[in-house]
């Protein structure tokens, strides 16, 4: 299963899902995809689902050579508010972000959802 937001897939009727619920396929998507990512250029989950840690901007720009993907991924959770900076300028997931991640990967990948 390829894990490129880029990749081409064939379009899929809407099937009455709504809006929140298809930002909320598209938040999951990209936090799916943020934390393979994470965990393929050396970090783990608690690299941005703690407050207080979070990836440096220098890190950002690394993941985002590396993986262009990550960039477009950052951009939709920032927009929906899911990811944030932290008062220290390093780019961590929000409560509702963090929430997201307890619900997809378990207690281990949000302690403090």
């Amino acid at each position: 299963m390829p894990s490129e937001l880029t990749s081409e897939r064939p379009a899929q009727p809407n099937l009455g899902l709504t809006t929140a619920a298809n930002v909320q396929r598209s938040l999951r998507q990209c936090l799916s995809i943020a934390a393979e990512l994470l965990y393929d250029h050396g970090h783990v989950l608690e690299t941005i689902t703690l407050p207080q840690r979070g990836l440096a901007r220098r890190e950002l720009v690394a993941l985002s050579t590396a993986a262009p993907t990550w960039a477009t991924c950052q951009q939709v959770l920032e927009a929906s508010e899911a990811a944030t900076f932290n008062e220290y300028g390093r780019f961590v997931l929000t409560g509702m972000g963090r929430e997201m991640m307890f619900d997809m990967f378990g207690q281990g990948a949000a302690d403090c959802a």
